[in-house]
């Protein structure tokens, strides 16, 4: 299994990213996919997730309005459109999926909020 985040960066309060997690060694459209984030200091925490299909969504309240999760099983691939950003959204950003019990990560990328 192997998860491939991209698409952070430095960002103005206001401003838009749009990550992608690409996924291998697995049967991608099988499983449900996660993004999390941990921010410095902080615990890992549940951003938003996936089902298999992409039908069914699910969002921290935090983020609700704001991020968009989304699915391409014809590319493997795992998005999160994040708008309207906030200095309190900057983080490191990881993929995941899970299957047998087992929780696999990707790398993680930095989303930096600041002026």
């Amino acid at each position: 299994v192997q998860l491939v985040e991209s698409g952070g960066g430095l960002v103005q309060p206001g401003g838009s990213l749009r990550l992608s997690c690409a996924a291998s060694g697995f049967t991608f459209s099988s499983y449900a996919m996660s993004w999390y984030r941990q921010a410095p200091g902080k615990e890992r925490e549940l951003v938003a997730s996936i089902n298999s299909a992409g039908g069914r969504t699910n969002y921290a309240d935090s983020m609700k309005g704001r991020f968009t999760i989304s699915r391409d099983n014809a590319k493997n691939t795992v998005y999160l459109q994040m708008n309207s950003l906030k200095p309190e959204d900057t983080a490191m950003y990881f993929c995941n999926t899970r299957m047998y019990r087992l929780d696999y990560w990707g790398q993680g990328t930095q989303v930096t909020v600041s002026s």
